[in-house]
C-alpha cells in the first residue's frame, strides 16, 4: 500500500511539471515554433541562437532592399575656350560674358594682344560643353561639344583646334548670376564635325558647322569617382552600414600590393557606405550594381543551401533565369556547379545567362554560349560581347575574332571593341599611332574563314562579311579597316583638310599632296590602298577630322567599295521574343484548332538603355529616342509578357545590310550623312 501511494505521488508530480511547461510555454516544439515566426528585422543582432544555425527559410532579404546607390550621375560642365586654325571662317566675338572671361584667362597665361587675336579670321570664341562621366578617374578622358554663341560673327568650326581650356560646374543663381565652381576637367584637342554635302548646304543645313565634338578631348582633374549606398532613413545605424560594408566585403575584395586583402566596400556613416568597382566589372559597373544589391543581408548557411537548390530550378525557367543568374553570381562561386548545369539547356536564353553570370565569375565554361548568342539575337549581343571581353582565355580571342567576320556591322565592330579592351596588343586588332590624334586598325579578315552559321548572310552575298571602315564619332577616335586590301575607286577627287587626294580614271596610282602659303609644297604618289593613303595624308598633317572627312567624301562619291559605318554599336533594352513551339498541326488533328491565327509572341526587354555596358556606351545623357527596325514594325501581333502598357522604343534585330549593288549605294550614300547627323545629336 505505501508502494502505491508512493508511485501515485510521483505520477501527480510529473503531470504537474508538463503542466507548467506548457504554462510557461517550455515545450521544445514551442521554441522552434516561436523561432521561426519571430520577426525578421534587419536591426537585429547578428549573434544567431543554435536554432537560427539550422533555418531553412528562403525569405532572403537583399542588400538592395535597404539601400539606395548614388555616383552613376552625369556631372555637366561648361567653359569658354579659343579655336585656332580656322580657314577664314572665325570673327571677333562681340561684347559679352564668355568674351571677358575668355580675356581674363589670356592675360592671366600672359598672352600678349589677346584683342587682336580674337579680331583674327582664323580664329573663334567657343562655349566648351562636357559631361563628366561616373566612375571616372582622375586622368583619364572624354568628349567634349563646343559651338559658336549664337551672336557670333564666326560661320564654320571647319578645321579647328580648341586651345587648352578649363570646364567647371556652372549654376545660374537667382540674384547672384552666373555662379562657378571648382575645375574638374581640362579640354584641347581638334573638332570634328559632321562632313557636308553640296546638297546639304543648299538646303540650309550649314548651322552644323557651327558646333562640333572633340573625341577624347576631356581630360578628368577632378578626385577619383566612386559610387556610395545609402541607407534607407528607417534602417540608418553604425551598426547596419557596417553590416553592409562587411557583406559586400565578403564577396568583393581584392589585394593590395603587399598582398594584404582589401574589402571593396567601407562604412563611412551611419547611412553611408563607400563602394570601389572590382576591376573585373571596370566596363560593366551596372552588372556590378545589379549583383550588390542581390547579395543576401543576412543568411544562414542552411538557408543559403535551400535558396541554391530553389535558384537550381529556377535558372532552367526564361521567365526567371535573368534573377536566378544574378541571385548566383551574388552568392560566389560555390554558385559555379548550377550555372554550368544551365548551359546544358536547350534554350539560348538560358544558356545565356548562365554563361555571363559565370564569366564574371572568372569561369570560361560557357564562351561558346556567349559567341552564338551574340551572333543569334540581336537582344543579348551587347551584353554577351562584354562579357566576353572580362574573360581574358585564348578561346575568347578565337570567338571573338570570327564574329568580326560576320555580316551585321554592329556584331562585328562590337566583336573588335570587346576584344580591343579584352587586350589592345592582340596581333589580329593592334592599332597605329597616328601622330597621336587617332589609331588606324587593319584587320585582316578577308583571310578569316567562317565555320559557323551567319543568320544575316544573303545568297550571293559577300563572303566574311565583305570590306567594311568603320569611323567613331564618339569616345574613341579611331578608324578600323574591315580588310586590309581595300582601295578606293578611280577617278577619285576628296580632301583631308588641306591635303588633296586625286586619281585620274584607270590609274595604279593615287597623288597626294598639299599646298600651303609660305610652305613648301608637299606630293605624294602612293597605292589606292586606302591604308596607305590614310598614313600618307597623316604624315602631311590631316588629323582624324580630316580622315574621317575623306573617307565619308569618298563613300559619298562612290569611290569605296565597301560598307562605311559610323558608331555601329551593340544597343542595350532591346525585346526578346521567346520561340514559340509549333502546335498546329497537332491541334489540326485532334480537332482543337480553332482559328488559323498565329499564337503571340511573348517576350521581355532584355536590360535597358542605361544598363549598357560602358565600352558600348556614347558617353552621353540617354535619350528616349531610339531606332525601331523594320521587323518590330511589321510584328503588331507580339505582345510582352513582362512589360505590357510599355510606353518605349527599341531595336529589335540590326537592319544594316551590305552595300554591293549600284542601286543599293545610292541609297546608302544619303544614309550614311543621316546617320552622322543622327549620332551627332544623339
Amino acid at each position: 500500500m505505501k508502494n502505491t501511494v508512493n508511485l501515485l505521488i510521483v505520477v501527480i508530480i510529473v503531470a504537474s511539471g508538463f503542466t507548467g511547461c506548457q504554462k510557461l510555454n517550455l515545450n521544445p516544439q514551442s521554441w522552434l515554433k516561436s523561432a521561426s515566426m519571430r520577426s525578421q528585422s534587419p536591426d537585429e543582432d547578428e549573434t544567431t541562437s543554435e536554432i537560427e544555425k539550422f533555418e531553412t527559410k528562403v525569405e532572403t532579404p537583399f542588400i538592395g532592399e535597404y539601400t539606395q546607390i548614388t555616383g552613376k550621375n552625369l556631372i555637366a560642365l561648361q567653359g569658354v575656350g579659343l579655336v585656332t586654325g580656322l580657314n577664314g571662317t572665325g570673327g571677333n566675338p562681340p561684347p559679352s560674358v564668355h568674351r571677358e572671361a575668355l580675356l581674363r584667362e589670356m592675360r592671366r597665361r600672359n598672352v600678349k594682344n589677346p584683342n587682336q587675336i580674337l579680331r583674327s579670321p582664323s580664329t573663334a570664341l567657343v562655349i566648351v560643353k562636357a559631361y563628366l562621366p561616373p566612375l571616372i578617374r582622375k586622368g583619364e578622358t572624354f568628349d567634349v561639344e563646343v559651338y559658336l554663341p549664337g551672336n557670333s560673327e564666326a560661320t564654320s568650326l571647319e578645321g579647328g583646334w580648341l586651345m587648352e581650356s578649363y570646364l567647371a560646374e556652372q549654376a545660374m543663381i537667382q540674384g547672384r548670376g552666373l555662379l562657378k565652381g571648382h575645375i574638374l576637367a581640362k579640354a584641347q584637342g581638334p573638332i570634328l564635325i559632321p562632313p557636308m554635302s553640296e546638297e546639304d548646304r543648299k538646303k540650309g543645313t550649314s548651322g552644323l558647322l557651327r558646333r562640333g565634338r572633340i573625341l577624347a578631348g576631356g581630360i578628368s582633374v577632378a578626385e577619383d569617382r566612386d559610387l556610395a549606398l545609402y541607407l534607407r532613413n528607417d534602417f540608418k545605424s553604425i551598426r547596419n552600414a557596417q553590416r553592409i560594408a562587411n557583406r559586400i566585403g565578403t564577396r568583393f575584395h581584392h589585394f593590395d600590393k603587399y598582398g594584404i586583402e582589401e574589402p571593396l566596400a567601407e562604412a563611412k556613416t551611419d547611412k553611408k557606405v563607400v563602394l570601389k568597382l572590382k576591376p573585373r566589372y571596370k566596363h560593366n559597373d551596372s552588372r556590378y550594381l545589379q549583383v550588390v544589391r542581390y547579395i543576401a543581408f543576412r543568411e544562414t548557411d542552411v538557408a543559403q543551401r535551400v535558396r541554391m537548390q530553389k535558384l537550381t530550378e529556377e535558372i532552367m525557367i526564361p521567365e526567371k533565369a535573368e534573377r536566378a543568374s544574378i541571385e548566383l553570381e551574388a552568392i560566389g562561386k560555390k554558385s559555379i556547379p548550377i550555372l554550368k548545369s544551365a548551359l546544358k539547356s536547350p534554350l539560348l536564353e538560358v544558356r545565356f545567362h548562365a554563361a555571363v553570370a559565370l564569366a564574371y565569375l572568372d569561369d570560361g565554361s560557357g564562351i561558346k554560349d556567349l559567341a552564338d548568342a551574340a551572333r543569334e539575337e540581336p537582344a543579348f549581343r551587347v551584353y554577351a560581347l562584354a562579357a566576353m571581353s572580362a574573360l581574358d582565355e585564348p578561346e575568347a580571342h578565337l570567338h571573338l575574332r570570327e564574329l568580326m567576320s560576320m555580316t551585321s556591322a554592329e556584331t562585328r565592330y562590337g566583336a573588335f571593341r570587346a576584344l580591343w579592351t579584352l587586350d589592345k596588343n592582340d596581333p589580329f586588332i593592334r592599332g597605329e599611332n597616328m601622330n597621336d590624334q587617332f589609331l588606324l586598325h587593319v584587320l585582316q579578315t578577308e583571310l578569316e574563314t567562317v565555320t559557323t552559321h551567319d543568320p544575316n548572310a544573303k545568297e550571293g552575298g559577300p563572303k566574311n562579311g565583305g570590306p567594311m571602315i568603320h569611323v567613331t564619332h564618339r569616345k574613341h577616335p579611331e578608324v578600323v579597316l574591315f580588310g586590309s586590301e581595300q582601295e578606293f575607286r578611280v577617278p577619285i577627287t576628296v580632301r583631308a583638310g588641306k591635303v588633296l587626294i586625286t586619281g585620274a580614271p584607270g590609274v595604279e596610282q593615287l597623288t597626294v599632296s598639299k599646298y600651303e602659303v609660305d610652305e613648301p609644297d608637299q606630293r605624294k604618289l602612293v597605292s589606292k590602298n586606302i591604308a596607305v593613303v590614310i598614313r600618307t595624308a597623316v604624315d602631311m598633317g590631316a588629323s582624324y577630322p580630316d580622315i574621317a572627312q575623306m573617307i565619308l567624301q569618298a563613300h559619298q562619291q562612290g569611290n569605296i567599295e565597301g560598307q562605311v559605318e559610323i558608331d555601329a554599336l551593340p544597343e542595350g533594352g532591346r525585346m526578346y521574343y521567346r520561340p514559340v513551339h509549333d502546335d498546329s498541326l497537332l491541334a489540326l488533328k485532334s480537332g482543337d484548332l480553332k482559328s488559323s491565327k498565329p499564337k503571340p509572341k511573348k517576350g521581355s526587354r532584355v536590360g535597358n538603355q542605361n544598363m549598357v555596358p560602358n565600352i558600348f556606351t556614347t558617353g552621353a545623357p540617354s535619350t528616349s529616342a531610339s531606332r525601331r527596325s523594320k521587323e518590330e514594325s511589321e510584328e503588331p501581333e507580339i505582345e510582352s509578357a513582362s512589360e505590357s502598357g510599355d510606353k518605349g522604343k527599341a531595336t529589335l534585330i540590326d537592319s544594316r545590310k551590305p552595300k554591293s549593288t549600284d542601286e543599293d549605294d545610292k541609297f546608302v550614300k544619303q544614309n550614311t550623312f543621316q546617320s552622322w547627323f543622327r549620332y551627332f545629336y544623339k
